[in-house]
């Protein structure tokens, strides 16, 4: 049987217009005890390829942006579009979605992990598990294909977890806050390494994030979210070609003051 992965992970050409559009959205959640308004009049566009982080503060929907672009819920007012379709199927078979927890399988080793990603398309086990082991030596994993998640480090975890949602191939990712339980010798590693990857393996990026360095070493773009009810109040752009050596950003000048108009519409 033939996959789409027999060959290395493809690159979709480039769109003309945006790969992820979010115009005038607004989402409210009701429960017995009222309502909470959790976005009001978000808007946000990106471009195809482009890696654009959000900050904001906890509770300003950060994580219902995700849901709503990856056709998990539907906004109450506005307009959700990815790759130029609003239907939440098409969203949701455009997006892939990689949260906090890497969610690994205890059971499984982790050369069955990253191969569910195919098992979850209707590939065969025997055939998921074939088409994932050429990519292990280019993630960083070589040698670890038989070994089970919890021998694992926390880093090296979320590589897996990576390379699964790579595997989908679906041209739009969605990161939730994805090295938020490393610490920060493995935070900044990790970073580095994500940024080499998504050189290697471009796609479109929405990564949710609470570490401003982080944002701004990773992104072509930081989007500051207000407090709850959450929208756009400042955007950044860092103009500067990705990938980029983590030390010699973080430590520039120009990273510095870019830190400080990201604080500064944090409220910080």
């Amino acid at each position: 049987m033939q996959t789409k992965l027999e060959a290395p992970l493809t690159v979709p050409s480039p769109r003309k217009d945006p790969a992820v559009a979010l115009c005038g959205v607004g989402r409210r959640y009701r429960s017995t005890r009222g309502s909470v308004r959790a976005l009001d009049r978000l808007d946000l566009e990106l471009r195809e390829h482009e890696l654009v982080a959000v900050l904001g503060p906890s509770g300003c929907g950060k994580s219902t942006m995700l849901e709503l672009i990856a056709g998990l819920q539907e906004p109450d007012a506005g307009e959700v579009a990815v790759m130029g379709s609003s239907v939440a199927r098409d969203r949701l078979n455009a997006c892939a979605y990689m949260p906090q927890r890497d969610l690994l399988l205890p059971w499984r080793d982790v050369l069955s992990n990253a191969a569910l990603a195919l098992e979850c398309q209707g590939v065969g086990g025997a055939e998921a598990r074939r088409c994932a082991l050429p990519l292990f030596a280019r993630f960083g994993l070589a040698g670890f294909e038989h070994a089970l998640p919890r021998e694992l480090s926390g880093g090296m975890r979320q590589r897996v977890s990576f390379l699964r949602t790579l595997l989908t191939g679906r041209p739009v990712l969605l990161l939730d806050e994805p090295f938020a339980s490393l610490d920060s010798i493995a935070r900044a590693s990790m970073q580095q390494w994500l940024a080499d990857a998504l050189a290697a393996e471009p796609r479109t990026v929405v990564a949710v994030t609470h570490d401003v360095d982080e944002a701004l070493y990773l992104a072509d773009r930081v989007a500051v979210l207000s407090g709850r009810p959450g929208h756009v109040v400042a955007e950044i752009e860092v103009d500067r070609a990705r990938p980029r050596n983590r030390r010699e950003t973080v430590t520039s000048a120009a990273f510095g003051a870019l830190k400080q108009h990201a604080l500064e519409a944090l409220g910080c």
